[in-house]
């Protein structure tokens, strides 16, 4: 532990008599020689030295939208406590899911406790679908005092064990139980649309360096993926329709020349089912 303090103390020693070279430039009016990108990642720089340097001094890990990345500035530690990565750099994405459709709710750079949000996402569904939904398919963080109270209050059943006692009924203890059970079960859908979205359409890869433009990327994902599933139902209802007529019974036509030059003859109905019957079989 001594030796660690001892070098993070040099490197500070380093950044901070560099910074002290350039705010000597800085008085002789040498600034304006930068451009744009090297005046930002000046100013990076100087906030990540007096962030460092605090944290030293008070012999602290932690610090308000600490800086971890000089190139992206935006991305904040964010602790998840799972046993491969016990600590994640990224954005916050937090999306509902309705009839397989995504819809991208919230993207946030900073570390926060997601369940604040719970309310604000099912105000902005009643905005988009004019009702409250019958039920909410969360995860058991966004099952707080607070949350619970506002979906009783609008008659929305959340997902997850009641509080209180139990009933002493059997049977409706056990019509409670295959409840949750199937809230569990209609919950994994949109666990797996972030599966499905880095395993397929690189949302775990986002090689945008503004915040900007990340925001865009991963909105842009779940877009893709609204619209692969729009194309997949097309594709079906084609296929469908194929099948349906592949399945009517064939006729043989003899068409002369004399009956196709003869108007009177001509029934434009029946030689379009013609044509249709003979392409769909390419």
């Amino acid at each position: 532990h001594k030796k660690i303090r001892k070098a993070i103390r040099q490197q500070l020693g380093y950044v901070d008599r560099n910074l002290k070279s350039i705010k000597t430039l800085v008085r002789n009016g040498l600034l304006a020689l930068l451009d744009n990108v090297l005046y930002r990642k000046l100013l990076i720089i100087s906030e990540l030295y007096r962030q460092q340097l605090w944290m030293y001094e008070n012999k602290s890990h932690k610090i308000q939208d600490r800086i971890v990345s000089i190139a992206q500035p935006h991305i904040r530690p964010i602790v998840r406590g799972k046993a491969r990565t016990k600590v994640e750099f990224g954005a916050k994405v937090s999306i509902s899911l309705v009839d397989g459709f995504c819809h991208c709710d919230t993207i946030n750079f900073d570390s926060y406790n997601e369940s604040t949000e719970l309310i604000d996402q099912i105000k902005s569904y009643k905005d988009r679908q004019g009702c409250y939904p019958e039920s909410v398919h969360a995860d058991q963080i966004y099952r707080t005092s607070k949350n619970r109270k506002f979906c009783k209050e609008n008659d929305i059943r959340l997902s997850g064990p009641a509080l209180g006692r139990p009933s002493a009924d059997k049977e409706k203890r056990k019509a409670i139980r295959q409840q949750q059970y199937q809230d569990e079960v209609g919950r994994i859908p949109v666990e797996g649309k972030f599966g499905q979205g880095k395993r397929r359409f690189s949302l775990g890869l986002i090689m945008s360096k503004l915040a900007e433009t990340s925001v865009s990327t991963i909105s842009l994902t779940f877009i893709v993926m609204n619209l692969e599933k729009i194309l997949a139902a097309i594709s079906f209802f084609a296929y469908y329709l194929w099948l349906s007529l592949r399945q009517q019974p064939k006729t043989t036509h003899n068409y002369h020349l004399s009956q196709i030059n003869t108007p009177c003859q001509y029934n434009e109905n029946h030689t379009n089912k013609y044509f249709l019957n003979h392409l769909l079989r390419f």
